[in-house]
């Protein structure tokens, strides 16, 4: 197991103060929900299976492509075949090759941390290798790069969060978690970590709300609140 050690020096360390800040990828490094959502709404529909966006929004963000899978096959009552994706590659492709850029002030906000960081995410590591490199934001987290698919569940399950934080040698109360979606925020509280939820995403603000997180709306605030340490 390697360790992360910190920055800081202990004296000039808040109470409380966090080692480790986990970043979820979609919707919090890398601006691609709203692009991945209107996608999702033309796959579904080809399927045959009509969602509005709220209701992608609700039922999909956040979570893993397996889920995806899974919930489409419940829902219609069918089996999809192995290759059943490659019919909509493009689409995701041209979206994003089109339109995905960071999330404003992401850039600014991850040169002012002052301590480790590293991504977890429901996405696998081709989509984030292709995602954060297009954003310029992959030599930032090479070699500290979680996802889903190394662990037995996605979120709202801890079992990401955790793998990340063990990976790094650090324990579960001295990450902060940086999230967008209800069920990352639900994933993050029940690994013990503080979280930090952006509301400036597709999710609404309310909604991330509740116990040992900090909502905030724009990314520029993120460092100071990290450096202040757990509430």
């Amino acid at each position: 197991m390697t360790s992360v050690p910190h920055p800081v020096s202990g004296a000039l360390r808040a109470p409380h103060a966090f080692e480790l800040a986990i970043f979820d990828c979609d919707g919090v490094l890398v601006d691609s929900e709203s692009i991945a959502i209107r996608v999702d709404q033309r796959v579904l529909a080809d399927l045959g299976w009509e969602l509005g966006l709220e209701e992608i929004v609700e039922s999909f963000v956040g979570k893993s492509e397996e889920h995806f899978v899974a919930e489409i096959e419940r829902h219609l009552g069918i089996r999809l075949d192995a290759d059943w994706e490659e019919k909509y590659q493009h689409w995701y492709r041209t979206a994003f090759e089109r339109d995905l850029v960071a999330v404003d002030g992401i850039g600014e906000a991850l040169a002012g941390l002052q301590l480790p960081h590293c991504v977890a995410s429901s996405g696998t590591h081709a989509k984030m290798q292709r995602t954060l490199g297009q954003t310029g934001l992959l030599p930032r987290f090479e070699g500290r790069i979680f996802s889903a698919s190394e662990v037995a569940r996605g979120k709202p399950a801890p079992d990401l969060f955790l793998h990340a934080a063990g990976s790094l040698g650090i324990k579960p109360a001295g990450c902060a978690v940086v999230e967008d979606s209800v069920f990352g925020v639900q994933a993050a509280r029940a690994a013990g970590m503080h979280v930090f939820a952006y509301g400036g995403g597709v999710t609404p603000a309310d909604r991330l709300a509740g116990p040992g997180t900090t909502v905030f709306g724009h990314m520029n605030e993120l460092p100071d609140l990290i450096a202040a340490g757990r509430p």
